[in-house]
């Protein structure tokens, strides 16, 4: 493979690290890569025909993010069952009619959690925000022994659902949760896990007031990985509580993109994680 085009669609993504991140596992096997950013709101594009032009152009593939990844479920063919369920994408690749979907933040927390938490069950989760993001995370936690999934999102019937679909797959696993009133926290649970964009640059703050977090929770995950020291971070250590950063959500799910955009596996997991990481915080 000497030459692969790429690229992501996306609102809020001029700081992207995907670019970094494909283009050096691109260099551990000495092809050439390109990876461009895709702004629909701000080249002129709705989104169906940003994805025109860039089979137009002759990607390999695309990776899709915010706030598009269900929109562009209905023009992909989707292999994997669950990720059918699911009903989101993150990864597109443009080598058939329709183009083939895949979803690497599903596959991508799965590793996330797996490598910080072992076997243990999810147990009772705080998932905020019923997104594209938050939607494959809902679906991995029913993989991870989740007890309990209590879904937050200002958009109520969008909360409703994403619950509705998760307890078609396990009864009574899920319910939705009403955003606490000023004074109140969120009922007792073992994580909370932020996929709304609080935090990210561009946005910042917490997901929930301060005051509404619970006394006492056993682990924590934040979606958001720019910056990667984000206020929830920052919340869940002060409390001692067992936090994994959106870093490592960015890292699998592009480490599994790369394979399926080009057949290859990351060579030197270790060095490309070290290279991100140290990108992202200077």
């Amino acid at each position: 493979m000497s030459r692969v085009k790429l690229g992501l669609i996306g609102d809020n993504i001029a700081s992207s690290s995907a670019p970094r991140l494909h283009k050096l596992a691109a260099a551990q096997h000495g092809f050439n890569l390109t990876y461009d950013l895709i702004i629909p709101k701000t080249s002129g594009f709705n989104f169906e025909q940003a994805l025109d032009y860039v089979q137009a152009e002759g990607f390999n593939g695309v990776n899709i993010t915010l706030p598009y990844k269900e929109q562009v479920f209905p023009y992909v063919s989707v292999a994997e069952p669950s990720i059918n369920q699911l009903g989101s994408v993150n990864t597109v690749c443009f080598n058939g009619q329709p183009p083939s979907g895949h979803n690497t933040d599903f596959t991508g927390f799965l590793k996330s959690y797996r490598a910080v938490r072992g076997d243990q069950p999810a147990g009772h989760v705080v998932l905020i925000g019923a997104g594209g993001v938050g939607r494959s995370i809902a679906y991995a936690l029913l993989e991870l022994g989740a007890s309990m999934v209590s879904i937050l999102d200002k958009d109520h019937a969008k909360a409703q659902r994403l619950c509705d679909e998760l307890n078609v797959l396990t009864p009574s696993v899920s319910a939705p949760l009403s955003a606490p009133s000023e004074g109140q926290s969120i009922p007792h649970c073992d994580a909370i896990i932020n996929c709304s964009p609080a935090g990210m640059t561009g946005y910042g703050g917490l997901p929930i007031p301060e005051e509404a977090f619970p006394s006492h929770f056993e682990w924590a995950f934040d979606a958001v990985y720019q910056p990667v020291d984000t206020p929830f971070k920052g919340l869940a250590e002060s409390r001692g509580v067992q936090f994994f950063s959106g870093f490592e959500l960015f890292f699998y799910q592009g480490f599994d993109a790369f394979l399926i955009f080009t057949g290859h596996d990351v060579k030197d997991e270790a060095q490309l994680r070290q290279s991100l990481l140290a990108a992202l915080r200077i």
